[in-house]
Parts: C-alpha cells; sequence; structure tokens
C-alpha cells in the first residue's frame, strides 16, 4: 500500500495502530467481498489528522474513511442523508456508525476539476440550499445523530472556551457584548436551523452530472444557522473570480428562502451576520478535530476570533 502522510508526517493516528489497522482493513475487505468490488491495483492510503482514507482501485474506484473521534459521527450522518436527500449526496455501500468508518463510492469529479465559473457557483448553492431546507425538519433527529449543536444559542459559549486559549483574553472578552447583539438580531430574522457543511469549497463538491451536484465530506458539519455555510463557499469563489462575484452568489442562495416569506434585504442582513458568526462555528469543528494537534500546524481555534469584526 502507499501511504501519504502530507504534511502531518509525525501526526499519531489510528492507522499507527497495528491492532486497529486489522481491524479496520479487514472491515474493509468483508464490504468489499459483499459487493462483489475486484480490485485492480494497489490500495492508496491518505492519513490526516482528522481522517484516515483508503482508495480502492477497481472499475469505479471505492473509498474507505475513518474519522477522528471528534468526526466520527459523520459515518452515520451520511447514512441518514441517503435516506433522507439522495438526490443531493453519496449513497454509502456499507456503513459502520459506532466506529465512524463508511465506505463510499467515486461519485465522480470533484467541482474544481472543472474548474467551476459563476454559473455553476450559483447551481452549486441553490442545490445546497435545497438540501438544507429539506433538512429543517430533521434538526432534531441530526442531533441525535451526534452532530454538534452550534444553534446560535451555543455560539457565546463557543466563544467563551476559544477567548480563553487567547493571549489576549481580556481585549477579546470585549467583544461578546457585540457578539451577542449579532446572536439575537439573526435569531430575531427568524431563519430556521439546519445542517451546516461548515467546510465547503469546490473540493467537496462532486459533478454529478450536467448542472447535478453532490456534496460529501461531512466531518467538520454543525446544526446550526443555515447561512453558516456561506463563509467557506463564498470565500473560495471569491478567490476564483473576484469579490464582485459575491452578492450575485448569495443573493441567489438567499432567494430560495424567500418561500418563507422572508424579505431579500432581511435574508442579505441575515447572511452578513452568520458570515461573521460562522467564524465560531469554524472555531468549533477545529476544537473537536485538533484537540491536541496545534504543534502540527493545525489552526488554532481561537485563530477563527480574529477574524471578528465590528459589523452595522
Amino acid at each position: 500500500m502507499q501511504i501519504d502522510r502530507g504534511a502531518y508526517p509525525d501526526a499519531r493516528t489510528p492507522w499507527d495502530d497495528p491492532a486497529w489497522r486489522a481491524t479496520a482493513l479487514g472491515w474493509l475487505d468483508a464490504e468489499l467481498a459483499r459487493i462483489g468490488v475486484r480490485e485492480l491495483g494497489e490500495r492508496r492510503v491518505r492519513v490526516r489528522p482528522w481522517s484516515v482514507i483508503v482508495r480502492v482501485e477497481a472499475a469505479d474506484p471505492v473509498w474507505f474513511k475513518a474519522g477522528a473521534p471528534g468526526a466520527a459521527f459523520e459515518a452515520g450522518l451520511g447514512e441518514a442523508l441517503a435516506r433522507w436527500t439522495p438526490e443531493h449526496v453519496l449513497t454509502p455501500y456499507a456503513v459502520d456508525a459506532a466506529r465512524g468508518w463508511s465506505l463510499m463510492p467515486s461519485g465522480g469529479d470533484q467541482l474544481r476539476v472543472l474548474p467551476p465559473g459563476p454559473r455553476e457557483w450559483i447551481d452549486v448553492l441553490t442545490q445546497y440550499a435545497e438540501l438544507q431546507r429539506a433538512l429543517v425538519p430533521r434538526v432534531d433527529e441530526l442531533l441525535r445523530l451526534g452532530v454538534p449543536d452550534a444553534r446560535v444559542p451555543a455560539l457565546p459559549g463557543i466563544f467563551d472556551a476559544a477567548v480563553l486559549e487567547t493571549s489576549t483574553a481580556d481585549k477579546l472578552s470585549g467583544l461578546r457584548p457585540r457578539l451577542v447583539g449579532w446572536c439575537e438580531e439573526l435569531r430575531a430574522i427568524g431563519v430556521p436551523d439546519s445542517l451546516d457543511h461548515a467546510d465547503l469549497h469546490d473540493g467537496q463538491i462532486l459533478v454529478a452530472g450536467v448542472g447535478r451536484y453532490t456534496f460529501f465530506d461531512w466531518g467538520d458539519a454543525n446544526v446550526g444557522h443555515p447561512f453558516f455555510s456561506l463563509l467557506v463557499t463564498l470565500e473560495r469563489a471569491a478567490e476564483l473570480h473576484g469579490p464582485e462575484v459575491v452578492a450575485r452568489l448569495e443573493d441567489a442562495y438567499l432567494e430560495a428562502w424567500t418561500a418563507d416569506g422572508h424579505t431579500l434585504p432581511d435574508l442579505r442582513r441575515a447572511a452578513e451576520l452568520a458570515r461573521r458568526l460562522s467564524q465560531l462555528t469554524r472555531a468549533g469543528s477545529w476544537a473537536r478535530l485538533f484537540p491536541d494537534a496545534t504543534h502540527l500546524g493545525v489552526p488554532h481555534r481561537a485563530a477563527a476570533l480574529l477574524r471578528l469584526r465590528p459589523t452595522g
């Protein structure tokens, strides 16, 4: 097997435990035999602090994924999403939710292969909004699956935990009243909670057909305000096409939410607040995925606080 440790050669992961490795590969072998996959080449393993992925070479490649303990919910979430919104996600071949293991189909090329233009981003955001709106009634079920709770009322607590880890805690604590005000204003607009991917960029989106896209890699996900997802997506689109595309893409996404009676100006204000506050949901994701990995160059959750700026 080829082993790729990327920029983290010193990271300690489950892959380094012979007993874990034997058990995981035994499960993989059994599931491949069950679904009749014929291997055509050497397996390739990607080891990172947040996951272990094994690519199985076949007529259509198959992927085994084991998430970090803080992302173990991803396996059960992926299985549930395939039942609830199959048109928007990959359907796993097999899942061991208790151990956080999944066996997934290839699903096609990543969006970044195109690369995407503004038209593709509009389709992506429109379809992602469809997914989120379909999951609004599933919030309690998502929480029972173990998806972390980053709903707006939880954000001040996430902020407090992150501030304690900074060397400028006194200065950052002064932001708390303003942050609480942003949370109250965002809640008052009334957009319901849903699933937030929390890291939705063109490497986490697959081209499922002409004008159709599939969303995957849910290890950073939270239950929270749906507009939290805009942060990473719009930043990536702006990197590719310039900041002038952001308003157009945001409006394409927000249009779906006008069906609930919200006005576009109110939704734009909610999106502005959500993008700011989603720095905290990113901080929460880093904390659970990399609790002891700052020495490896993995982002510290307190770093997200440095991006908080006053808003109107």
